[in-house]
């Protein structure tokens, strides 16, 4: 993985006397504040991609989260509000979740966090402001208020939209790194192996005959134009591993041997239940308990391979985190989704710094409107001050003094080095 340039945090000297309780909460948020993280999974693009990257306050506002909160605080129908525009959606929801009721859930507060960081009282001087930007030095801008010094965005190359910009040479940018997405080759073959047959690979609809190396050919060729960090894919609750199946055979017999060629991690992310309610279209999807014992099979059996896992259901976490002491080659991130509530963070992040020390990747933003993240890393520092505040308290009265040394080297491990080890 190549970084973007930082100044080094551990380049200046940092005093190695040792904290007393009273002084470690506050070298706790100094350095929480001062540590550029890395966003490893967003879906966030990078100006070259264009208006695949979604940007301002009337996409802030319309975001899934908020239009699934919106059919339970107005008498619009699902119906009626995919008729109207992206504006009269935003003020669909602007009335109904920001003026006749308290903004005060995770999704709607966080607009709020939005507004205030940039100084923006009301929605029509928001929409002047965000009118009004140059998007490449507005990202320099977000990236700054949120404390980040690069993302990871998420790139499907049969996405029709997307991929012909990768063709045609998308110019690359050092804070946006490539992830190569695989659900429609995987998940969604049966809607998709024409696309790859009229490129010229010969594929089957079976994904019987050369299918698997064909797509082991495609995925070389995307990776060379990428340069990706990892591939990904968003698994349902039931998924198994192996299986008789094409997601089974072709990730046995062409993703698994790509990953390990190209000397990248694979990222599963488990657990979702896909269109439980489709009148909601994005915001329709639920949660699950999967069977983790897939996660068991692909370590044992590809311990060449690296994995990145985040799972969906809280019911889920103790069992990843065990499964992670087992093997080295599996490496916990993020709680993703409906777990990014600061009340199941810190119940799952407590849980993992007990169960695996610092080598683990607490959170990503998963954002999917690029000014997200200013709110979503401010939510996370908040979240973890008081969690390694606690940690490193618990440790300095069981007799090991804590230094803001130590607590530098940690919070550089969780937020950025153990990202970079995986994918470097």
């Amino acid at each position: 993985m190549s970084s973007a340039i930082i100044e080094d945090p551990l380049a200046t000297s940092v005093p190695s006397k040792a904290l007393t309780p009273e002084e470690i909460p506050a070298a706790v948020q100094e350095e929480l504040q001062a540590t550029p993280f890395i966003d490893v999974h967003t879906h966030v693009f990078m100006p070259s991609l264009g208006k695949l990257g979604l940007w301002g306050i009337d996409e802030l506002i319309t975001y899934h989260y908020l239009e699934a909160e919106l059919f339970r605080s107005s008498d619009i129908s699902p119906e009626a509000y995919w008729q109207l525009s992206k504006g009269e959606k935003a003020d669909a929801i602007w009335k109904a979740l920001f003026v006749e009721n308290s903004p005060i859930s995770e999704a709607t507060r966080g607009v709020v966090a939005v507004l205030n960081a940039f100084g923006l009282p009301d929605l029509a001087e928001a929409r002047r402001f965000f009118a009004a930007q140059d998007l490449r030095a507005h990202v320099r801008q977000v990236f700054k208020l949120a404390g980040i010094s690069e993302v990871v965005m998420t790139n499907d190359p049969l996405d029709p939209e997307e991929a012909p910009l990768w063709e045609s040479g998308a110019e690359p940018d050092s804070q946006f790194h490539p992830v190569l997405r695989l659900d429609r080759i995987l998940n969604k073959w049966t809607d998709h192996w024409r696309v790859l047959l009229a490129k010229g690979y010969a594929v089957q609809e079976d994904a019987g005959g050369k299918s698997a190396s064909e797509v082991r050919r495609f995925l070389a060729e995307w990776h060379t134009r990428m340069r990706p960090v990892y591939m990904a894919i968003s698994l349902p609750d039931t998924f198994q591993f192996p299986e008789q199946s094409v997601r089974g055979r072709l990730l046995a017999e062409a993703v698994l041997p790509s990953c390990r060629e190209f000397r990248i991690p694979l990222s599963l992310m488990i657990g979702v239940r896909y269109q439980v309610n489709p009148e909601l279209r994005l915001a329709g999807d639920g949660v699950g308990r999967a069977d983790l014992r897939a996660v068991e099979h692909l370590c044992t059996s590809y311990p060449g391979n690296r994995f990145l896992i985040s799972v969906l259901s809280r019911e889920n976490q103790h069992e990843l985190c065990v499964y992670a002491r087992k093997f080295s080659n599996l490496m916990p991130f993020g709680c993703w989704w409906f777990l990014n509530n600061p009340s199941i963070v810190e119940e799952i992040t407590r849980e993992r710094l007990e169960m695996l020390g610092t080598s683990f990747i607490p959170q990503h933003s998963d954002a999917r409107v690029l000014e997200q993240v200013i709110y979503k890393w401010r939510n996370t520092r908040r979240t973890m001050a008081p969690i390694l505040s606690n940690a490193y308290n618990l440790l300095a009265s069981d007799g090991r003094a804590v230094t803001r040394l130590d607590i530098r080297n940690d919070i550089t491990r969780l937020f950025r080095t153990n990202f970079e080890r995986m994918s470097e």
